[in-house]
C-alpha cells in the first residue's frame, strides 16, 4: 500500500511542468514578448537619435555635429538590431524596430529614389578637391571633363599643378578663374570674379580658399561660389570644428548678401548637410534631393563632405564619380534653374 502511494506521488510530480519550461501556447507567447527588451530599448534610442539629433548638445566636444556626420550609418545599427531580434525571437524588439526604420526612411529614403529625366536639367556641375599631393593632375582633369559638366569647381590647386589643369581643360572649358587655391572652369563666360574672405580668426599666413564669380548661362546669370572650408578633426575630446563653423558663417553671410538671384555653391565644406555646423549655408541653400554620393575618403567613402547647393534652383541629383589621384572622390550634380519670379 505504501509503495503504491509513493509511486503515485512520483508519477504525479513528474507529470507537472514548471512555468515557461515548454509546452503551452500561452507560455510561448509570454516568452516571445518578454525577450529582447534590451534590443528594443536600443532601437528606441536609435529612433530618438535619428528623429531628434538636433537635441544632442554641441557644447561638449561637438557631439551633435559628430553624430550628424555619421547619421546615415545608423541604418546599419537598425540592420544589426533586426538580426539580433530574429535570433532572440523577440516580438517586442521587432515591433520597436519599426520606429528607427521609419525615422531612417523618412530622413534618407528619398535619396534612393531615381532622379529626374536627364533632359530636364539646365546645368551639370562637378565639384572636386583635387588634393595638393595629386600625382596625376592631367589625368584628373581629363576624368572630370569626361563627365561633360558645364562647370568644374576645384580646390587645393597648387602652383605646380595649376598650369596642367589650365592646359588640359582649355579646349572644352575656355573660361576659367582662379583665386588662391580654388578655381572654376566653365563652358560659359565668366565675369565679376572676386575672392571671398572666409578666413577664420587665428589662421596664420595667406589663406585664400573662397571665390565668387558670375556665370552667364543661356538661362541667365548665376552667382557661383567656390569654397574650401577648414578641416575638422576627430579627437578624444570630440569633434574639433570651430574654425570650419566660423568659416561657414562667413560664407553664409556672403551668400545672403548676394544680389544675383540664382546661386550655386560648389565646395569641399568638410561637413555633411546634416551637420549643424553648416547651418549658415543649409538654411539658405537647397541640398541635393537625390543621391548619397559619399566622397571622402576616396579609399572607403563614409560621408559626403563635397557639396553642391543652390538658391533659386534645384539640385536634382548628385553622384560620386570614379576615383582620381585625390583622397576625395569627385561629385557630379544636375541642377534645374527656376524661372524668374
Amino acid at each position: 500500500m505504501l509503495k503504491a502511494a509513493v509511486s503515485w506521488r512520483v508519477r504525479h510530480r513528474a507529470g507537472r511542468r514548471l512555468p515557461g519550461a515548454g509546452g503551452g501556447g500561452a507560455a510561448r507567447g509570454l516568452s516571445v514578448w518578454a525577450r529582447g527588451r534590451v534590443c528594443a530599448a536600443v532601437a528606441v534610442l536609435t529612433a530618438g537619435l535619428l528623429a531628434f539629433h538636433r537635441a544632442v548638445p554641441n557644447s561638449v566636444g561637438r557631439l551633435g555635429s559628430l553624430l550628424e556626420v555619421f547619421l546615415p550609418w545608423l541604418g546599419l545599427v537598425v540592420v544589426a538590431l533586426f538580426g539580433v531580434a530574429l535570433l532572440r525571437r523577440s516580438a517586442t524588439a521587432l515591433v520597436a524596430l519599426l520606429l528607427p526604420a521609419a525615422a531612417w526612411t523618412y530622413h534618407f529614403g528619398g535619396l534612393f529614389l531615381p532622379g529626374g529625366k536627364p533632359a530636364g536639367h539646365d546645368l551639370v556641375v562637378v565639384q572636386h578637391n583635387v588634393s595638393d599631393e595629386n600625382p596625376d593632375p592631367a589625368g584628373t582633369a581629363r576624368a572630370l571633363a569626361e563627365a561633360g559638366p558645364d562647370l568644374i569647381a576645384l580646390q587645393e590647386l597648387v602652383p605646380p599643378a595649376l598650369p596642367v589643369y589650365e592646359r588640359t581643360l582649355a579646349a572644352a572649358y575656355p573660361y576659367h578663374a582662379v583665386r588662391g587655391t580654388v578655381g572654376l572652369w566653365s563652358k560659359h563666360p565668366l565675369t565679376g570674379v572676386r575672392p571671398l574672405d572666409i578666413k577664420p580668426q587665428g589662421v596664420p599666413g595667406p589663406w585664400n580658399r573662397g571665390m565668387r564669380v558670375v556665370v552667364h548661362t543661356p538661362r541667365g546669370e548665376i552667382a557661383a561660389y567656390v569654397a574650401h572650408l577648414p578641416s575638422v578633426r576627430v579627437r578624444a575630446s570630440g569633434l574639433a570644428s570651430s574654425p570650419r563653423d566660423e568659416s561657414a558663417g562667413l560664407l553664409g553671410r556672403a551668400v545672403a548678401a548676394e544680389e544675383v538671384g540664382a546661386v550655386v555653391l560648389l565646395g569641399d565644406l568638410n561637413g555633411t548637410v546634416d551637420d549643424r555646423g553648416l547651418a549658415p549655408l543649409t538654411s539658405r541653400l537647397n541640398a541635393a534631393e537625390r543621391g548619397f554620393a559619399f566622397s571622402f575618403p576616396a579609399a572607403f567613402p563614409v560621408a559626403r563632405i563635397d557639396q553642391v547647393m543652390a538658391r533659386a534652383a534645384t539640385v536634382d541629383h548628385i553622384r560620386a564619380l570614379p576615383t582620381t589621384g585625390s583622397d576625395h572622390l569627385p561629385v557630379a550634380a544636375r541642377i534645374t534653374l527656376r524661372p524668374p519670379a
